[in-house]
This record gives structure tokens, C-alpha cells and sequence, in this order.
């Protein structure tokens, strides 16, 4: 038996290695046929800087194939998506997904249809106290994909409107990192509401607990902190400064004013805060989080000219927000950007690539590339004179909306007509 040399066994071995991490897919014999083909699309998914007409065949939950065109008879099914564009599906970073546990959520797989979610973060629904029903009867029993931010107030949003650090005793730091560690698979790390009519005068309390949490539970868990109207100007740039990279700022551009009616947002007399802009440049995520009362045009357009522009686009959609003029299901927030001067790359980067990486699952979710979960949105870009509205009655003409058409969720889409035989992932 001739001598492996040390070069050849190390080569070979790295090989080896490489083949093993790489996620395993059927191979697709001369007979087979895709479960599903998404034809006649304007595919757009930034994560391969792809952009132009393509079929996408789907098989056994995977992408299997991206190409000019697949014929119609290798497929099971297929899907027209002509004139339409197509993406990765939409994830959406701050949701309330926790119905009858949380006072104000919504059921995941009814926001399909208005938002084109595949994937859903639950921001702070539930604490440490009723995380694990969260768990057990909404994720399991819900198709959109579901991820999480556990409250740093152990009984989560279930109070609301009461407010839930109030009492700052709720805001149990060992009960959450516990919860969060036990739930890793799925928790990203802790939520807290740092506005106040929520935290009342325990000023950085909150935060302070919030993040011990985090770094008791483990190695990249993050904060997810809510701002709005903080007690003091002081305090916010405070906040600012306490924020670790990867930390996420939703309600980023919030105009909404404290008790006593002092606006102590990021922007204050149209100057951004320099805290601001530090947390900017460390890697703190600025996240839209748009809301029912989280979104102002004079916020947003002072901070992106100054340097301080969104990494993220989500909705903040709950069982109140959602029926507010702002309107924050996560296309029409979307569409609120592309108004603003973004590009439609840019826009949906924002809604599902950037995302994915801030959940730490890239390139995994957010993309279409070959061997990811088919996940795949499919909207309608109606291009035409229209009038949006931010949560402070500001009004802003746009050119063109997105407007939800299909989702197909692991391979199999959303709504009528119902797949005979059923079936989910």
C-alpha cells in the first residue's frame, strides 16, 4: 500500500470536512420532477446580488434549482409569478406573535397573507414565566417560522396595557437567562421597553438587567431595546452608550414624546445625538420597528442625513398597531422606504438578508440560493401615485407599493386553494 503523504492527508481530510457541512440534498434523477416551480418571476435576492427573470424549482422543502427557465413538465406544480417579483421570503425582525398569551398578539400564519412573512421574531410576547407555552402551543402549531426575544419582565406583554417594569421586581435577570438558554435553538436573547411609561424612574435599570441576562445565558445573545419617549434627554444618549455591537434599536426613529411631553427621541432639536451615531458606527443594528405609535418621517429623515440610516425593516404589527392609519404591516413599511429614496435592492435587503444575519441565520434564511429552505415571497410592485401616513400624522407621497400576492413557506404555499393532501414542514 503506497505512503500517504502528510500534504495529501490533510487535503483530503479538509475535503471531507467541507462535503460533511454541507446540507445534504437529494439528488434529482432523468424522472424526476420538482414538487413546485415558481416561474416568470423578477427575481430579486440581494444576498446573491441577483436580479432578472428566473424559474425557481423547489423539491422536498429545498431550493433545488434558479434558472432562465424550467420547463413546465418537471414540475408537480406550478406557480405563475409573471409580472410579479419574487424574493426570499420576508422576515420580520419586531412582531407580537403570541395570540392569548400576549394582550396583544396576532396568530403568525394570519399575517401571511398582508405581509408575506415567512419568518416572524416574537419582540419581548413572552417572558421567562410563559415562554414555555409560547413555545408549546403557538410555535409548534404555526407554519411561519418562528424566532424570539424573551422579556426581561418575567410575565412578558400579558399585563399590557398595564405596564410590565413598572414594578421593576419583574424584571427577573437569573429567570431570564435561564429561559434563554434553555431555548437557544430559537431565542435570540432579551427584550426590554425602555420608554417611560413603562419603566417609570428606574432609568437604566432595565437595560442594565437586560443585558446581564444576555451574557449569563451565553456567547451572542443579544438585546433587543424599544425606545420611545425616555424621562430625560440624558438618558437617551445613556441607553445609546450601554448598547454592545449586534444589540438591536428598534423604534429607531420614534418621534413619540415622554410623560411630560419633551421629545427625547435619537433626534432632539433636529440634530442627531452623538451617542447615536457611536452606536451606529460599533454595530448597534438600528431597526425600524414602525408600530402604531414608533415612526416618525422628521426622525428618520434628520438621522439618515446625518449618517444614521436603517439596517433593518420590520413592522411592530399587533392586534392594536395594525389597525392604526400608519398601517405597519411590514410591505407597506417597506413601501414607506422606497418613498424615502431607497432602491427596491436596498428595501428588500432590509427585509430579509440583513435580518437573517442579525438572527444569526445566514445564509440559511433570507436567500434563495440553491439548498436553503424554499422560502419565497411573491409580490405585486403597483407603481402610481400614493399617500402614506407615520404614526405622528406626518404624510409622505411614494411612487409605487408592494402589495403581497403569494408565499410559499417550505416549500408549500400559503392560502387557497388548500394543498390536497395538506401538508406543512
Amino acid at each position: 500500500m503506497p505512503a500517504v503523504s502528510r500534504r495529501d492527508f490533510l487535503i483530503s481530510s479538509t475535503a471531507l470536512a467541507l462535503t460533511a457541512a454541507r446540507p445534504a440534498r437529494a439528488a434529482m434523477g432523468p424522472n424526476d420532477k420538482f414538487d413546485l416551480v415558481v416561474k416568470g418571476g423578477d427575481v430579486l435576492d440581494p444576498s446573491q446580488s441577483l436580479r432578472g427573470k428566473r424559474d425557481i424549482g423547489i423539491r422536498f422543502g429545498k431550493i433545488e434549482a434558479v434558472e432562465a427557465d424550467i420547463p413546465a413538465d418537471r414540475a408537480l406544480r406550478v406557480l405563475s409569478a409573471d409580472g410579479k417579483l419574487v424574493t426570499p421570503g420576508l422576515i420580520d425582525l419586531h412582531s407580537h406573535v403570541y395570540p392569548y398569551g400576549s394582550a396583544i398578539g396576532i396568530p403568525a400564519d394570519e399575517l401571511v397573507a398582508q405581509q408575506g412573512t415567512t419568518t416572524c421574531v416574537s419582540a419581548g410576547d413572552a417572558g421567562a414565566n410563559n415562554f414555555a407555552a409560547f413555545r408549546r402551543h403557538i410555535v409548534a402549531q404555526t407554519r411561519t417560522r418562528l424566532y424570539a426575544f424573551i422579556h426581561i419582565a418575567n410575565i412578558g406583554l400579558s399585563a399590557f396595557p398595564v405596564a410590565e417594569l413598572y414594578n421593576i421586581d419583574f424584571a427577573q435577570t437569573e429567570a431570564a437567562a435561564k429561559a434563554i438558554a434553555e431555548n437557544s435553538d430559537m431565542v435570540l436573547g432579551a427584550k426590554v421597553r425602555m420608554s417611560e411609561n413603562v419603566i417609570a424612574k428606574h432609568g437604566l435599570e432595565p437595560l442594565k438587567r437586560a443585558i446581564m441576562a444576555c451574557e449569563q445565558a451565553g456567547a451572542g445573545m443579544k438585546v433587543m431595546v424599544h425606545i420611545g419617549g425616555v424621562e430625560t434627554r440624558q438618558l437617551m444618549s445613556q441607553i445609546l452608550d450601554l448598547l454592545r455591537p449586534g444589540d438591536i434599536l428598534t423604534h429607531c426613529y420614534s418621534g413619540a414624546p415622554n410623560i411630560a411631553g419633551d421629545f427625547t427621541n435619537i433626534v432632539q432639536d433636529g440634530r442627531i445625538l452623538p451617542a447615536a451615531l457611536a452606536a451606529k458606527q460599533r454595530g448597534v443594528i438600528f431597526d425600524i420597528g414602525h408600530g402604531g405609535g414608533s415612526f416618525d418621517y422628521t426622525i428618520a429623515e434628520a438621522a439618515m442625513a446625518q449618517g444614521a440610516g436603517p439596517d433593518t425593516i420590520s413592522s411592530d404589527i399587533h392586534v392594536f398597531s395594525g389597525n392604526t392609519p400608519g398601517m405597519p404591516y411590514l410591505t407597506w413599511v417597506m413601501s414607506k422606504f422606497l418613498g424615502l429614496g431607497f432602491s427596491l435592492e436596498q428595501v428588500v435587503a432590509m427585509a430579509t438578508v440583513n435580518p437573517a444575519k442579525v438572527i444569526n441565520r445566514a445564509p440559511k434564511l433570507g436567500t434563495l440560493q440553491v439548498g436553503a429552505p424554499a422560502d419565497v415571497s411573491i409580490m405585486e410592485l403597483v407603481e402610481g401615485p400614493v399617500s402614506f401616513v407615520d404614526t405622528r400624522n406626518n404624510k409622505r407621497d411614494g411612487k409605487a407599493y408592494l402589495k403581497p400576492v403569494q408565499t410559499v413557506a417550505g416549500g408549500v404555499p400559503f392560502g387557497r386553494p388548500y394543498n390536497a393532501p395538506f401538508a406543512v414542514r
